[in-house]
């Protein structure tokens, strides 16, 4: 969906459309949930502080989210979708994978299926989708954001080694701004760069997700569309009034976001084994620390001594802190699962994966 709560929010309040909104919170520590095009086009983004957002766009309206709404909204899309697969793969509220290889109406080009869901959502729920095609989901999800706003994009598999050598890295799903930066210090600053990098090289320099670089570079991706999703971490985070140096401060909030952790997985009936801290500072630069036990850590006494032992690998004493945040992950039972092999298809039909 394209700018998703907020194009909710102008539909339901006709006198904010045309003008640049965004999701979120005017006050000093607020930051924008989402953003409308006419926001973008001065630079605001997700994520940013809203002082920022008001310095880039003093016109910026600030519009209180309503995730109720969004999720009912949500909701309405999933059923357009199930009108045509039922192989459906959530990635948030407002994006998902769909195999429509086999689908419903018996239609035979995966771009008349896009286009026909692309005007269900327009007249239906009078908001605006974007849709990618492609014979995997790496590309298709490529595709999707590549014409936003009210995108539609195919790639064939006769053009894709072609559409991701002239693709920026970037664009590259899985390559944030971190790695984007180290790939421009090695020369490599679109998709021809990263397909003459060896497997070799690329998982020397970034583990194990230099064999994801690899394949997707050459367009490969095995990953099938997973109707059924396992959660595989429950996190909080809580950003401070004020930003906090001082230890016993430091401790304090921890403490506060451990219990809050505590909560959600009891709540949420999960357990995992791997425990992660997440640090921002002042500056918005952020880190992460992470430590894995053997047991499950499901209460307070397994959690936070765990916490204060990463938190004593993170020097903030000349760097103020912004945003405590705790997640448990990585579940016994996914480990017991162990792994299943996936075979890419050969293709010579019209390709069957769709992101919106």
């Amino acid at each position: 969906m394209d700018a998703f709560y907020a194009s909710v929010e102008q539909r339901d309040h006709p006198e904010l459309r045309g003008k640049p909104i965004a999701v979120g919170h005017a006050e000093q520590r607020g930051v924008v949930a989402a953003a409308s095009y006419e926001a973008r086009k001065f630079g605001v983004r997700s994520a940013m502080s809203s002082q920022k957002a008001k310095r880039l766009c003093p016109e910026l309206i600030f519009v209180s989210g309503r995730m109720d709404v969004y999720k009912e909204v949500s909701a309405r899309i999933h059923e357009i979708f199930h009108a045509y697969t039922d192989l459906i793969e959530p990635l948030s509220l407002d994006e998902a994978f769909l195999d429509v290889t086999q689908n419903k109406p018996g239609i035979s080009l995966a771009v008349d299926i896009a286009k026909e869901i692309k005007q269900r959502i327009r007249t239906e729920l009078h908001l605006i989708a974007s849709a990618g095609i492609s014979y995997n989901k790496f590309l298709a999800k490529v595709a999707s954001d590549y014409r936003k706003p009210d995108g539609l994009c195919t790639i064939h598999p006769d053009q894709a080694l072609e559409f991701i050598a002239k693709l920026p890295i970037e664009s590259f799903w899985g390559i944030g701004p971190v790695t984007a930066q180290k790939m421009h210090a090695l020369g490599i600053h679109k998709g021809s760069d990263l397909q003459q990098c060896t497997l070799e090289m690329l998982t020397r320099l970034f583990g194990k997700a230099g064999y994801l670089y690899y394949d997707f570079a050459r367009g490969i991706d095995l990953r099938p569309v997973e109707s059924t999703r396992i959660r595989k971490s429950v996190g909080c985070e809580h950003t401070l009034e004020k930003d906090v140096h001082q230890s016993s401060s430091v401790i304090i909030e921890l403490y506060h976001v451990a219990t809050e952790l505590v909560g959600r997985l009891k709540r949420s009936e999960f357990t995992g084994t791997t425990l992660t801290l997440k640090i921002k500072f002042y500056d918005f630069k952020q880190i992460t620390r992470s430590i894995t036990q053997e047991k499950d850590l499901m209460n307070m006494d397994d959690i936070l001594p765990l916490a204060k032992r990463l938190l004593k690998e993170v020097d903030y004493s000349l760097r103020p802190i912004r945003l405590i945040g705790l997640s448990v992950s990585n579940p016994k039972e996914e480990k017991e699962e162990g792994h299943h092999n996936w075979k890419q298809l050969e293709l010579d039909f019209e390709p069957p994966i769709m992101s919106f």
